[in-house]
């Protein structure tokens, strides 16, 4: 047989489009060329190839052979496709026999040697392959990546001689099958925090309606460690949103940890950070931390200090929980549903209201600074809180004995309000559309005759407006009540600060 015909997959962005990879060996001068938009790791693998199939006692055929990677307009790059292309060229030279090569998928880097090596984006590949029914041959070492999925017949090789063998029917690698204790994450509890109460109940509500947050303060009043501690007491994830999760930190340039398989990410980058570093971009483009915190809490402290222009990427993801980078090849889209958590001091010595009196700004000064926020950023963040510095730190210690509610008395009632929303929408309710809010935040004359009064006296925006439905909205469900009264609509007006500075 001179043509071979192999299954692979390619990697764009969360995806795993399928890869045919024909090998067609003809009589001709020797040469081997790769057809079907290679790039330059893929054109490389030519010369990876012929090494690995030569170590591995095989023969390289000195003949013309001709791969194509179908389909012919979809960009390929990375040494995913070493390994296939291997096994076709041996399929065809007639070295090999594999009547059931059509039952798996393979991927996989090869070295000169014949041994294989791990790649990166192992996850969509496996959710993939497991939709086509089929087998998927990889590398040692990714195996327990592509396992978490599970349903998956994995087949973990660690070289081409091996592997051949399988495929002959002589020695057979065993499926994988998954046998890992993971240890539950270590994140903080919320007991640490001492006082705080009004934060506290901030960030319960929060983390009960998903909602985003901005927290206001001078330095050392628990800002960061009440964001910290986020990720404690939100709800555990679904299966599905844990293999979405993994599947964008798998094809990031991080790769998966399969150690936090099923935990909330809580992504906290530097403010020196670029716009490309958030959204996500490259040549071929890889996720950004704000699909990193996909599920999960994008806290960014020192919010000011960020570049203006870096801070306005977040307002289309902030909306739309995706964000699309557009490149003159290829177009790739990313998931970025995150909860945001930010925090500020309230101008720039800190110490602005602070009874210390330490503050020497002007009020030009600290306006100047809190306008490096722009508006239309600001009303997207649906609460803004103050975290004031704690009077008498020396009660604390006696309270902490009496301060025994942690993260998991909260994170109980806060599954409790989770599972009501998705009963009611399925959706949590900092996602809930504008004919939604109408359907389920209605008001009562009383209710809609004080909120009309506090929007037009604060001069707040229809998107104000929509933000404080929905947080009186988690408010009433943390109350179990099935309308929307008058102190839920004025708490969720409380937690508008920025709005009233």
């Amino acid at each position: 047989m001179s043509l071979a015909v192999v299954y692979s997959r390619a990697g764009v962005g969360i995806d795993a489009p399928l890869v045919t990879v024909e090998v067609h060996i003809a009589n001709g001068l020797p040469g081997l060329s790769i057809v079907g938009l290679p790039e330059a790791a893929v054109k490389e693998s030519k010369d990876r190839v012929r090494g690995a199939i030569i170590n591995s006692n095989f023969e390289f055929p000195a003949k013309k052979i001709i791969i194509n990677l179908a389909p012919a307009d979809l960009p390929k790059d990375g040494g995913r496709f070493d390994l296939p292309i291997a096994i076709g060229i041996l399929l065809a030279s007639g070295q090999i026999e594999a009547k059931n090569i059509d039952e798996y998928e393979f991927v996989g880097e090869l070295a000169l040697s014949g041994g294989l090596r791990i790649i990166k984006g192992v996850i969509p590949v496996a959710m993939q392959t497991k939709l086509a029914g089929r087998k998927l041959v990889l590398p040692v070492g990714n195996e327990v990546e592509a396992s978490l999925l599970g349903e998956v017949s994995i087949f973990p090789a660690d070289h081409l001689i091996t592997l051949a063998q399988h495929l002959n029917g002589q020695i057979l690698i065993s499926p994988f099958v998954a046998d890992i204790e993971r240890k539950p994450p270590d994140i903080p509890d919320v007991s640490d925090v001492k006082g705080q109460l009004h934060a506290k109940r901030a960030l319960e509500i929060c983390a009960a309606g998903g909602h985003s947050m901005l927290m206001i303060g001078p330095p050392g009043t628990g800002k960061t460690m009440l964001a910290s501690r986020l990720p404690g007491i939100l709800p555990d994830m679904t299966e599905y949103e844990a293999a979405e999760s993994a599947a964008i930190q798998s094809v990031s340039s991080l790769g998966f940890d399969y150690a936090n398989w099923g935990s909330r990410s809580f992504r906290a980058p530097h403010h020196t950070a670029s716009s490309v570093a958030l959204v996500g971009g490259g040549g071929n483009p890889k996720p950004g931390e704000i699909s990193l915190a996909h599920h999960g809490v994008l806290f960014l402290d020192e919010l000011p200090e960020f570049g203006r222009q870096v801070l306005e990427v977040l307002r289309e993801p902030l909306e739309s929980g995706s964000i699309t980078i557009s490149r003159a090849a290829r177009q790739s889209e990313f998931p970025a549903k995150f909860q945001l958590i930010a925090a500020m001091n309230p101008c720039p010595c800190g110490y602005f209201g602070d009874s210390s009196g330490k503050c020497h700004c002007s009020e030009e000064k600290v306006q100047r600074y809190r306008n490096k926020i722009s508006g239309p950023l600001m009303d997207r963040i649906d609460m803004h809180i103050e975290v004031p510095r704690v009077a008498k730190l020396a009660q604390l210690s006696k309270q902490a004995v009496k301060e025994v509610e942690g993260s998991k008395e909260m994170k109980s009632r806060v599954q409790l309000v989770r599972e009501k929303q998705m009963r009611r929408t399925n959706k949590c309710n900092a996602q809930l559309s504008v004919s939604e809010i109408d359907r389920f935040c209605q008001l009562g004359k009383k209710e809609s005759e004080f909120l009309s009064q506090s929007i037009e006296k604060l001069n707040l925006s229809s998107r104000a407006y929509h933000r404080i439905l929905k947080v009186a909205r988690t408010i009433a469900d943390m109350q179990d009540k099935k309308d929307i009264e008058l102190p839920h609509i004025a708490e969720a007006i409380s937690f508008r600060r920025m709005d009233r500075a």
